[in-house]
């Protein structure tokens, strides 16, 4: 049975991830060329690094430090999924919060955790005095059918900052 909890900020280490799988195949991606969204394939394989790790890690506790969410989905004391959201509005009209991280182990996926992580972090938002979540998302084919299934549109107004961070990103949004 999977629980839902708060991962505090003395769990966030390299530990939390040892049977972590964040391994994606991917093979087309969503991307906007002439103003137009158009599938391209762009074979890879995602996967993340001891480097990766150690940025993952480090962000994931700024943001608990900061008084951000960070939500996990264990299955026998392991995690499986985890979603993160930024403290800080931004964009004024918007009001925008940062949903900064949303994984599900590969060895998950299709189970729903996704789903419920998502809701546990739309609520965090709106709670936060949130109108919208924004997602600087995988273009994959994959995600983002599940950030459409979820109800997210292209954001109205884009971040600069995650546009430049990660240029290949889908910028969405989802309404609370």
């Amino acid at each position: 049975m999977i629980e839902y909890r708060n991962i505090n900020l003395n769990e966030i280490n390299r530990n939390l991830f040892n049977k972590f799988i964040r391994h994606q195949i991917v093979n087309d991606c969503w991307r906007r060329i002439n103003n137009e969204w158009i599938i391209k394939s762009d074979p890879f394989i995602d996967d993340w690094s001891e480097k990766d790790y150690e940025i993952l890690i480090s962000c994931l506790k700024n943001t608990v430090s900061t008084g951000g969410f960070v939500f996990g989905a264990f299955n026998n004391d392991v995690l499986k999924g985890f979603v993160s959201v930024e403290p800080k509005l931004f964009n004024k009209e918007q009001k925008y919060l940062d949903l900064s991280s949303i994984h599900v182990s590969e060895d998950m996926r299709g189970h729903g955790i996704g789903k419920k992580l998502f809701n546990y972090a739309k609520e965090w938002a709106r709670n936060k005095g949130a109108c919208k979540l924004y997602i600087s998302a995988h273009s994959a084919v994959e995600s983002q059918a599940f950030y459409k299934a979820m109800g997210c549109v292209e954001a109205q107004v884009y971040n600069q900052q995650h546009v430049e961070l990660e240029p290949y990103d889908c910028q969405l949004e989802c309404t609370l």
